[in-house]
C-alpha cells in the first residue's frame, strides 16, 4: 500500500489534500510521520511549513530516489525508512509525534508498471507485490486450491462469482502458469454479463493485492502500534479506498473513542477512560472540485482521531476480523 491513486494529467495529486493538512494543522509546527510515503504529496506539503518535520516510510523501494531528492532538500527535517509501516515500532523516535498518516491507495506510477501486473493492460507475469514480500500473485494463483482462492475473492474483493472464478482458474492453470492477461480473460468468461464502465476484472485484481501484501494485518499492526506511539493531542489520519480498510479503521477508531460506563449490577467495575476523540464521526469524502480533477478519488473516505488519554494495548481488539487473519495464513502454503 502506497500513496494515491493518480490522474494521468498530473505527476502526483495527493487525495483530499486540503482535509488532510486542516486536521493536521502543520502550520504549528511538529514531526509527522507519513506512512504512505509514494511520491511524497502529503510530506512536500507539510515540509512547506517551517518548524515541522517528517518521517517518511515505504515499503516501495522506487520510493527511494523520490525521498533523497527530499532529503536534499530538507535535510535534517526529513527521513526515509524502507519498511512496511507495521515496522513503525521499530522506529527510534526522539521527538513527540504529532501526527500519523496512512494513505491507503496506491499510484499510477505503480499501475503504469507493467511488472508489478497491476495493470489490466499486462501481459507479464502477475506480481502485485508492493516492496519487501514473500510471494507474488502467481505463486496464489497458480498454487493455491479452488476453496482458498474463493476464499480470497470473496472476502478481500467482495466478488459475488468468486466460486465459479476460481473454478475456472484452477481449470485453466492444468494447461499453463497464468499471466495478468490470462487472469482477466478468464474472469471476464466468468461474468458473461457485467454493467459496469470498471473492468470485471478489478474486485479480483483487488483481492489478489491485499493477499500478496497482507494489506489486513499490515493494517490492524500499524493502526495499534500508531495508537501508542503518537503524542497527547496527537491526531491518527486514515485515507481509504475500499470498504474493508474503511471498515477496520472505523472499527478501531470507534473502540478507541468508546468509555466504559460502570454497571449498577456491577458497581464494583472501575470506569474506563477513553483514550482518543473521534475528529471525524462521518468519514470526510472527496469535493465535486476534487472529483472533476481527479475522478479515482470518488472511493477515498478519511477518519481521523486525537489522543487524550494513556492507550493500552488490546491484543484481542481485533478479534472480529479473525477470520481475514486466517485467509491471510493460506499464505504459508506458497
Amino acid at each position: 500500500m502506497s500513496a494515491t491513486i493518480l490522474p494521468e494529467r498530473t505527476l502526483h495529486y495527493p487525495v483530499l489534500l486540503n482535509e488532510v493538512i486542516n486536521i493536521i494543522t502543520p502550520q504549528n509546527g511538529g514531526t509527522f510521520i507519513d506512512c504512505t510515503f509514494g511520491q511524497g504529496g502529503y510530506s512536500k506539503k507539510i515540509l512547506e511549513y517551517p518548524n515541522t518535520k517528517v518521517i517518511a516510510i515505504d515499503r516501495d523501494k522506487n520510493s527511494l530516489h523520490i525521498a533523497s531528492d527530499f532529503k536534499k532538500k530538507f535535510e535534517d527535517r526529513f527521513s526515509f525508512h524502507n519498511i512496511k509501516f507495521s515496522q513503525i515500532k521499530d522506529l527510534y523516535l526522539k521527538e513527540e509525534i504529532k501526527g500519523i498518516i496512512f494513505d491507503l491507495g496506491y499510484s499510477l506510477n505503480q499501475i503504469k508498471d507493467l511488472s508489478t501486473g497491476l495493470s489490466f493492460d499486462s501481459k507479464d507475469e502477475l506480481n502485485m507485490k508492493m516492496g519487501l514480500n514473500d510471494f507474488s500473485a502467481k505463486d496464489v494463483i497458480n498454487k493455491l486450491d479452488q476453496k482458498e482462492l474463493a476464499q480470497i475473492f470473496k472476502y478481500f474483493g467482495e466478488e459475488k462469482n468468486s466460486k465459479l472464478i476460481s473454478k475456472k482458474i484452477v481449470l485453466e492453470r492444468q494447461k499453463k502458469n497464468l499471466n495478468t492477461h490470462d487472469l482477466v480473460n478468464i474472469v471476464k468468461r466468468a461474468k458473461k454479463k457485467y454493467y459496469t464502465k470498471t473492468n470485471p476484472a478489478t474486485k479480483v485484481f483487488q483481492a489478489l493485492r491485499i493477499f500478496v501484501n497482507k494489506e489486513i494485518s499490515e493494517l490492524q499492526k500499524s493502526l495499534e502500534e500508531s495508537a501508542g506511539i503518537v503524542s497527547q493531542n496527537g491526531i491518527i489520519l486514515t485515507v481509504s479506498f475500499h470498504s474493508l480498510e474503511d471498515k477496520i479503521c472505523k472499527f478501531f477508531f470507534n473502540y478507541l473513542s468508546k468509555q466504559d460506563k460502570v454497571s449498577r449490577y456491577l458497581p464494583e467495575k472501575k470506569t474506563t477512560k477513553k483514550s482518543f476523540n473521534l475528529i471525524t464521526k462521518k468519514p470526510v469524502t472527496p469535493s465535486s472540485q476534487e472529483l472533476k480533477l481527479n475522478p479515482p478519488s470518488r472511493s477515498a473516505k478519511l477518519r481521523a482521531i486525537k489522543k487524550i488519554g494513556m492507550y493500552e494495548k488490546n491484543m484481542n481488539v481485533f478479534s472480529k476480523y479473525e477470520n481475514l487473519l486466517n485467509i491471510e495464513n493460506f499464505s504459508e502454503k506458497l
